[in-house]
């Protein structure tokens, strides 16, 4: 199966049919100097009259300004919800993400998982977000083509290909830059760091994989890497990525990843080793920061863990976010 990627895929696309169609875009950054670090997504579920949108911006104090809403729409028009905004200034290029609004902040991030409790006990101050994001590296990703025979992919891991078990038919990755600023209350940081960013299209839903396990890293403009390894609830497991270097992506062909887990079953340190055609890899993570978010549809619970995390491989450290997808059952994460 061909994937297919252009520059239009940069655009909305067509709203589909499908109750749990989503299209989302995501960007995340750090920079170490103010050591602040963020991430920001919005998803339109259109079908479904609302988008998902969230703001999660890590402090020097420790602290997180995180803000989640369900605001109202209509069309698949645009990316403008809820006080934040993405734009495409050029494709693959150049992309800005603006957000004017509340975020409520957490002393201690780990409150979130009682989001209620949390929320209420929160100070909410005002917040401004403005970033200029640029492209570092390749494309990674796209849509596939589907040719006669193919079936519609379920999404990663071998999931089921039913419509409301899918988890993003159409999906992109780039390493990229990003300059501006980040106003939470009294204090404005002024950025130049480094992240990923992703675009997906297609039916979503967040109680599709089993669980999964997405690290994202970048040591400066040149360097860094995206490991992914994603289990099905068929019991299938698909591990790829890739090591940015130089410019370039090399693929990652295989990737296991042991976590040292807290007693809340928050992921603490990792190490993960990853196989690229020429070489074998060992990354170390360590987890500065954490925030644990949920999901909850029709009775299930989906636990998303967030860590901006230090990593070290080889001679090089960077920083970024690792990602853990569980579903819940009998009150614990699966992957644990």
């Amino acid at each position: 199966m061909r994937i297919r990627l252009d520059e239009r895929d940069e655009d909305m696309h067509t709203l589909e049919d499908a109750e749990t169609f989503n299209e989302s875009m995501y960007f995340n950054v750090y920079d170490g100097k103010p050591n602040v670090g963020a991430w920001f997504r919005l998803g339109n579920r259109a079908n479904e009259g609302y988008a998902e949108m969230t703001t999660c911006i890590y402090l020097p104090s420790g602290a997180v300004a995180f803000m989640y809403a369900r605001p109202h729409i209509e069309t698949n028009d645009a990316f403008d919800a809820g006080g934040m905004r993405f734009e495409v200034i050029e494709p693959f290029k150049e992309l800005r993400v603006t957000y004017e609004g509340k975020v409520a902040l957490l002393t201690d991030p780990l409150a979130m998982a009682d989001p209620r409790k949390a929320f209420t006990e929160a100070e909410h101050v005002d917040c401004a977000v403005e970033l200029t994001y640029r492209g570092l590296s390749p494309m990674l990703g796209g849509e596939p083509e589907l040719e006669e025979g193919d079936k519609v992919p379920g999404g990663s891991g071998g999931v089921p290909q039913d419509e409301a078990m899918q988890f993003a038919r159409g999906h992109y990755e780039q390493h990229v830059g990003a300059h501006g600023t980040i106003t939470v209350g009294a204090d404005s940081f002024s950025l130049d760091g480094f992240g990923l960013r992703d675009h997906s299209w297609g039916p979503r839903s967040w109680q599709a994989p089993y669980w999964y396990r997405w690290l994202t890293c970048n040591a400066g403009p040149d360097d860094g890497f995206m490991v992914s390894v994603i289990a099905g609830r068929d019991g299938k497991v698909r591990r790829s990525g890739v090591v940015f270097e130089k410019g370039q992506y090399t693929p990652i062909l295989d990737a296991s990843i042991e976590t040292t887990w807290t007693a809340e079953d928050n992921q603490e340190t990792l190490r993960c080793v990853a196989k690229t055609p020429d070489r074998e890899i060992e990354i170390k993570g360590t987890v500065m920061s954490f925030i644990p978010l949920r999901n909850r549809r029709e009775g299930s619970v989906t636990r998303i863990g967030e860590g901006l995390t230090r990593y070290d491989w080889e001679d090089k450290t960077g920083y970024g976010l690792s990602e853990y997808l569980d579903q819940i059952e009998d009150g614990r994460p699966v992957g644990v």
